[in-house]
């Protein structure tokens, strides 16, 4: 059995029906078994965007279990204990989160909702893949960084960066 940790993320927007189920799926997909992602949202809707689910699969990154759950899921005495709290859109970010056992680090890495874009079927799949693309970089800078390594000053220094980073 390793002895290294496995982190617990939770990705959290307003309706968890699209950024913060990519940021799921794309996080367990590339954290290679030390992380396991979660998302959830403070008004879920009633399900995952198509447009998301059809641009993960392209992607060829799991979607079984993708669903749009409720914050307070994670904030129940049994729910998995957080290391860290990622509010993907500015929504979520202002709203009063539920309090999170343990105080993970928390962060701000909001971009623009892909969902709210209401003119052609192009336009919808370009603002889902830009999306898509940012996620993926900061996911990427977020694994590369040491975090058994770093303070807590220096780590929440780090995840604010990376909430800032858009290419």
């Amino acid at each position: 059995m390793s002895d290294k940790p496995v982190y617990n993320v939770l990705f959290i927007c307003t309706h968890n029906s699209a950024r913060s189920i990519m940021a799921e799926a794309l996080l367990n997909q590339l954290g290679g078994g030390k992380f396991r992602a979660y998302s959830a949202g403070s008004r879920p809707s009633s399900q995952v965007h198509p447009q998301a689910l059809a641009l993960l699969q392209r992607h060829k990154i799991p979607t079984e279990g993708l669903y749009s759950k409720n914050w307070e899921v994670f904030a129940q005495p049994d729910a998995p204990k957080m290391d860290f709290v990622l509010t993907v859109c500015d929504q979520a970010a202002g709203e009063v989160c539920p309090v999170w056992p343990g105080q993970p680090m928390s962060a701000h890495w909001g971009m623009q909702d892909p969902a709210s874009v209401k003119s052609s079927p192009d336009n919808l799949d370009k603002a889902f893949s830009e999306v898509f693309r940012v996620l993926h970089r900061r996911i990427s800078l977020f694994l590369s960084l040491p975090l058994p390594k770093l303070d807590q000053l220096s780590l929440q220094k780090e995840l604010r960066q990376i909430g800032s980073t858009a290419d």
